[in-house]
């Protein structure tokens, strides 16, 4: 029984994830990578693109290169249209597009500004998308794609159970305490209903998320409580303890839009006009894996951030992971740092992975100098604040 719901969770997950956008806005926080990254403008960046948002907060730095890297061409689709469009539009146009979600006339804008920027794939998924993403007269961008989906559903509880006056109340909260009193008192305990337990514990709606199975075996078996308390715990820390006037990450999905005084860092007028002066030059997108592109491009980098996927491949494609780590010594330039995010409390994998130094057959965790402590206190103020664990590792000179 247990082979054949891991074998249907994971047939779910594929469903929802293989031909769609899974997301349309970062779920990191650059604010903790960039505090430990240190970049310089000698420094050469592969980061997972995802939504594009935490490339373009890197290429602020002025370091050498992003390398955006992603098996989903859609995701990568989603950043060259960011590109374009700080290239080609002015920051009001912009901010009506990535900021509110919604661009009235966005069709023809489309084909007179931005479409002759992109890859050619780029061209034929946005040719038939465009419109239904950003000129939908009652639905925000941010409403769209798999976790835009979830987004949606969360707002319909949040309509259902008549909590979208305190949404705005918590979000313009002028201090931590107003925060904390209308959460504890007046949202938690109504949103956290019977069916809305139910609906977070279903693989299902995880997926939506893009949290796999693997994710979720992680959490319930090393989190007390199980996935339903670690959501709890999460929303706790995000409406409870740390500020919310600046969390982005959950405005965009309580309202559907940012402000211009709580947005991704690229949504900023400053940064805007910084990125289309040239620094969004030096990101390039390439649709393939981190072994793959590793592979095929002989360029040192010195800085890797690589989100959660290594949770996935620990799980289901082991070989591919050590694979994977073999590329990224190959290619890795002098004192490299590598940040990656976990699903679970640990990454037992970590002391598992074979690798070979100068000849010597050493286990990953020989060769990486783990900055444990500062990665928990970055971790304790996470805004997004739904991954398990945080890690910030040096490559060891052997």
């Amino acid at each position: 029984m247990n082979r054949i719901s891991e074998w249907m969770s994971g047939r779910v997950f594929r469903i929802v994830h293989g031909n769609n956008l899974v997301y349309n806005t970062c779920w990191e926080d650059p604010r903790l990578d960039k505090q430990t990254l240190n970049l310089s403008p000698e420094d050469n960046l592969l980061v997972i693109t995802s939504a594009g948002c935490n490339a373009l907060s890197y290429a602020l730095t002025g370091l050498n290169h992003v390398y955006a890297v992603d098996m989903n061409p859609r995701q990568n689709a989603l950043l060259e249209l960011k590109m374009s469009a700080i290239r080609n539009l002015d920051y009001e146009t912009f901010f009506q597009m990535f900021g509110n979600g919604q661009l009235i006339g966005v069709k023809g804008i489309y084909q007179a500004k931005l479409r002759g920027n992109l890859s050619e794939w780029s061209k034929k998924y946005w040719d038939h998308r465009i419109r239904k993403y950003f000129d939908g007269k009652r639905k925000s961008f941010y409403f769209c794609g798999t976790t835009g989906t979830f987004a949606r559903i969360i707002n319909g509880f949040i309509n259902r159970y008549k909590l979208r006056g305190h949404v705005h109340e918590i979000l313009n909260a002028q201090t931590l305490e107003e925060q904390r009193d209308i959460w504890f008192n007046k949202m938690r305990e109504k949103l956290w209903s019977r069916l809305v337990r139910f609906i977070m514990n279903r693989d299902t709606t995880l997926s939506l998320l893009g949290v796999p199975r693997a994710q979720r075996k992680q959490i319930e078996t090393q989190y007390e409580g199980g996935i339903v308390k670690f959501i709890q715990d999460c929303l706790d820390a995000v409406f409870g303890t740390l500020p919310i006037r600046d969390n982005y990450f959950w405005r965009v999905y309580a309202t559907g839009s940012y402000t211009p005084g709580c947005c991704p860092e690229y949504l900023e007028r400053k940064n805007f006009e910084s990125l289309k002066s040239g620094l969004v030059d030096c990101i390039s997108v390439h649709t393939d894996t981190v072994e793959g592109f590793l592979r095929k491009h002989n360029v040192k980098i010195s800085r890797f951030v690589l989100l959660d996927h290594m949770d996935w491949l620990s799980y289901h494609l082991y070989n591919a992971l050590v694979n994977e780590w073999a590329a990224i010594l190959d290619r890795a330039a002098d004192q490299t740092r590598i940040l990656w995010r976990s699903g679970g409390l640990r990454t037992e994998y970590i002391n598992t992975v074979p690798v070979e130094i100068n000849g010597q057959k050493k286990n990953l965790g020989d060769i990486l100098e783990l900055d444990t402590a500062t990665a928990q206190e970055l971790h304790k103020i996470d805004r997004v604040h739904t991954y398990g664990s945080f890690y910030i590792a040096d490559l060891k000179r052997c």
